[in-house]
């Protein structure tokens, strides 16, 4: 049983209500999805950056690029009126997540392993 703030039952709401809220939730649900499979595709080019970067043995970490994609993204944040503070902490886990990535890809191809799908 949903209830709201208010403590009225999701359930009990006028039907009108309801279809609104459902179908706000399904456009949430588009774009959760939309979300994901653009983080996999984003992925999937980092892991060929890194790929590139162990075969040149470049360092994983680009400082001064994360740096200015940070900022490149706090200015598209406060263009599309999303928290410039919130779109920087998404970007720092995500860059961290491809900085391991990219770790792991170095650390395999010094010891002649692939890992390819990860």
């Amino acid at each position: 049983m949903t209830t709201s703030n208010n403590g009225a039952v999701a359930g009990d709401a006028d039907p009108a209500v309801r279809a609104e809220l459902t179908r706000l939730r399904d456009s949430i649900d588009n774009i959760d999805a939309a979300v994901v499979h653009m983080l996999a595709e984003r992925f999937k080019c980092t892991q060929r950056v890194g790929h590139l970067k162990a075969e040149h043995r470049l360092p994983p970490a680009d400082p001064a690029r994360e740096t200015q994609q940070i900022a490149r993204l706090r200015r598209l944040a406060e263009s599309a009126k999303l928290d410039p503070a919130f779109a920087e902490k998404l970007l720092n886990f995500i860059i961290a997540e491809v900085i391991r990535h990219h770790e792991r890809i170095a650390d395999d191809t010094v010891n002649g392993t692939s890992r390819q799908g990860e």
